[in-house]
């Protein structure tokens, strides 16, 4: 994996991006959290010669502890499907993280689904449908196709995105977008997730846009289930992206700062 690292001193902290296979939009976060933590970016995997599992990307986060954090617990800050990664490591690996951050998490039941893809319907009609429409009829490569439409779904996604505002995605992987999507779906089916997350004993944090599509109460009630100390916050005037919202960017950045020192301060104090 390519790993993009910021800051030289302060706990430790691992971003996950979205997607899957959407690498380089956490990149705000990260320049925003520098100036006092150690912050890795990794580029997840993309597709190889064999399809890609959920589990290939929990085995390659471990690795990616073991060879620059050297037993050092990070918190890990996940958003969109990074969200959901940050989850399957933290039950796979239970004493790995200091804690988890869930920004935009993904869906992990079919009710949420249903809820998440209606509300996307609605906010693809008029000229949003035919511009997706022409995409989709260019004949362009997949991965093409999978950026230019990041870049069109943006303002569905969001509430107030900031004038001139980038998902700074550095590349797209479609092929692997599908592959770890569908094993996601299915260890869902399997009742693998979110049962397997009672496992996670470690302070969870979820913020999320009132105005994202992706139904974050109804994903909290979903996660509570088997995390029943999930904190939840909901951020007015935000939709997905939080750090591109010009009403919430601030509050958000504020919020997860304090929230962090907190978590770290009472782990530095001990039992």
């Amino acid at each position: 994996m390519r790993v993009r690292c910021y800051g030289d001193r302060g706990p430790a902290v691992v971003l996950l991006h979205g997607g899957p296979a959407a690498p380089g939009t956490m990149a705000p976060v990260a320049r925003a959290l520098a100036p006092t933590h150690r912050v890795w970016e990794p580029f997840q995997r993309g597709a190889g010669t064999e399809p890609l599992t959920v589990a290939t990307h929990v085995d390659d986060l471990r690795a990616l502890l073991d060879e620059r954090l050297a037993g050092e617990r990070p918190t890990l800050i996940g958003a969109s499907w990074g969200a959901m990664l940050a989850l399957a490591f933290a039950a796979a690996h239970p004493q790995a993280a200091r804690s988890v951050v869930l920004i935009g998490c993904g869906t992990f039941d079919p009710a949420s689904r249903a809820v998440f893809q209606r509300a996307v319907e609605r906010r693809c009609a008029g000229e949003l449908a035919v511009d997706l429409a022409a995409l989709n009829a260019a004949g362009l490569d997949p991965d093409e196709r999978m950026a230019r439409m990041g870049a069109l779904l943006l303002p569905a996604f969001s509430h107030d995105v900031l004038s001139g505002s980038d998902l700074e995605l550095q590349r797209c992987d479609a092929r692997a977008h599908h592959e770890t999507w569908q094993d996601m779906l299915g260890l869902q089916e399997r009742d693998v997730y979110p049962a397997a997350f009672a496992a996670i004993g470690v302070p969870v944090l979820m913020l999320h846009g009132e105005a994202d599509p992706h139904p974050g109460a109804s994903t909290r009630d979903v996660l509570r289930r088997y995390v029943p100390g999930l904190e939840y916050r909901e951020l007015a005037r935000c939709g997905h992206y939080p750090w591109l919202e010009r009403r919430a960017r601030d509050g958000f950045f504020a919020g997860l700062c304090a929230w962090l020192r907190r978590v770290e301060a009472d782990a530095s104090a001990g039992p």
